[in-house]
């Protein structure tokens, strides 16, 4: 069996944390590891590691490599040039499994941010699913809803049975309050769990059949002599999801009912209900103090947050932005979100601590002409060979020991020294050492974006 990652989305539900280019996929809200890393090793119980893949846009590349290399050794990562929707991504990862693998496995596609506690019993009813997938049926996994949400998609199943799941009746679109509480009623509606399994032939053969538009475009796409995506075949792809592409259309799809836990995290209130709560109902992550609040999730990353008589109240403090609402129109974070995008506000888009697979760095101020960031070097790690045309800048170590690479010349600078770096010098930061690398850094110029990035050699693969 192969495993499919789909690791691309923006998170814009749980805005201020999650931002387009570090996604809810990407943090770390409760364990050790990240949303994205939880899920491979959970499917390292099911299959070989190295048969685990993942698909990601060119954004979050980088990051996503860099997360799963702690999980699996050289993980492959497929990039997509530009957003496409899952059914493009799915049908093109399964090509690319037939073809390198030389072979018609069973494939399952899991998305990258749902929190399953209970792996043993996601073990299970993967295996059972398996059975049903070489029967030559793309299985989707179920989830029998326990109160009406209107937030997830539903399935309706007949009374057919296949092995241990159902035969599915039809998809139906997040529905209002009224049909959710029908469903639930109804005995026959499941969660779409958004978890797929088949085998790649049956997908192919039902992109075929259904979505001649996508398939007819996957001759243009040779995986044999390597993983790149190219932009202008890929962009040629239609702007659809799975759901619309095939599993609406197809008459070979089947139910197996999720047997563990699972939450999608798709809202804040949602990761309220998965959290643990005090004697009061409520969620308290980070620097907080709380007097009378009831129900309500408090979240603080940078700063003190102090809560007075709260009650199903969800507020999200970050270092440049503050989320606060009602419990129940947490779904609604992302029409803020829409509108900061709208509006070009940054908010939307980074932190400002942002996470780069050699550590991270940290805008301190900002202003006409002048950018200064707090920049920290894990061990071990080095900023790509690169030049900027747009700016200078000017670094000064504050702990660690920097190893500087200007124009071909190394420099090693320790506390309080600096180095001065000109517009178009080709320079690198590296931290060689044992112990994490710190530096203030400067830009002044005319235009101070992270686009201003001429790479000429990347250890993490972004030239």
């Amino acid at each position: 069996m192969f495993g499919l990652i789909l690791a691309g989305g923006s998170g814009s539900r749980l805005w201020p944390l999650s931002r387009e280019l570090y996604p809810k996929q990407l943090l770390n809200i409760e364990n050790q590891e990240s949303l994205l890393q939880a899920t491979a090793l959970r499917l390292k119980d099911c299959i070989p590691a190295q048969n685990i893949i993942s698909m990601t846009g060119v954004k979050h590349f980088s990051n996503v490599q860099f997360q799963l290399s702690s999980i699996i050794e050289n993980p492959v990562v497929l990039s997509e040039p530009i957003s496409k929707n899952t059914a493009p991504a799915i049908i093109l990862g399964t090509k690319y499994i037939a073809e390198t693998s030389n072979s018609d496995p069973v494939i399952i596609v899991v998305p990258s941010d749902h929190k399953i506690k209970d792996s043993k019993a996601f073990t299970e009813t993967v295996k059972e699913g398996e059975r049903i997938a070489n029967q030559g049926y793309i299985v989707t996994f179920g989830i029998k809803p326990s109160y009406p949400e209107t937030g997830y998609g539903y399935i309706n199943t007949t009374d057919q049975k296949i092995e241990n799941g159902v035969k599915v009746n039809k998809f139906v679109e997040k529905p209002n309050s009224e049909l959710a509480i029908e469903y639930v009623k109804n005995g026959n509606y499941y969660w779409n769990s958004g978890i797929f399994m088949f085998k790649a032939s049956v997908l192919l053969e039902q992109a075929k059949i259904n979505s001649p538009e996508i398939y007819n475009l996957l001759k243009n796409f040779d995986f044999t002599s390597g993983k790149e995506i190219p932009f202008t075949e890929f962009n040629k792809m239609p702007n659809i999801s799975i759901d619309y592409a095939i599993m609406e259309k197809s008459d070979k799809i089947a139910l197996v009912e999720l047997k563990s836990d699972w939450n999608d995290l798709g809202s804040w209130k949602s990761i309220y209900d998965v959290s643990q709560k005090d004697d009061n109902g409520n969620v308290k992550i980070g620097h907080v103090i709380d007097e009378g609040s009831k129900n309500s999730f408090v979240y603080s990353s940078s700063k003190l947050v102090a809560t007075i008589g709260l009650e199903d109240i969800v507020l999200v403090e970050t270092e440049d932005a503050i989320l606060a609402c009602k419990a129940d129109k947490s779904q609604d974070v992302k029409k803020i979100y829409d509108t900061l995008k709208t509006q070009n506000d940054e908010t939307y888009k980074v932190h400002k601590t942002v996470y780069r697979p050699w550590g991270y760095y940290t805008v301190l101020g900002e202003g006409k002409g002048f950018l200064t960031k707090m920049i920290q070097v894990n061990p071990g790690q080095k900023l790509s060979v690169q030049s900027h045309n747009h700016r200078s800048e000017h670094w000064v170590v504050l702990e660690g020991t920097a190893k500087v690479v200007l124009e071909g010349k190394e420099h090693i600078l320790s506390p309080g020294h600096s180095v001065d770096i000109a517009v178009k010098e080709i320079h690198s930061l590296q931290n060689p050492y044992d112990e994490v690398l710190k530096i203030v850094e400067v830009q002044k110029g005319d235009l101070l974006i992270e686009e201003d990035i001429i790479r000429y050699e990347d250890m993490y693969g972004r030239v």
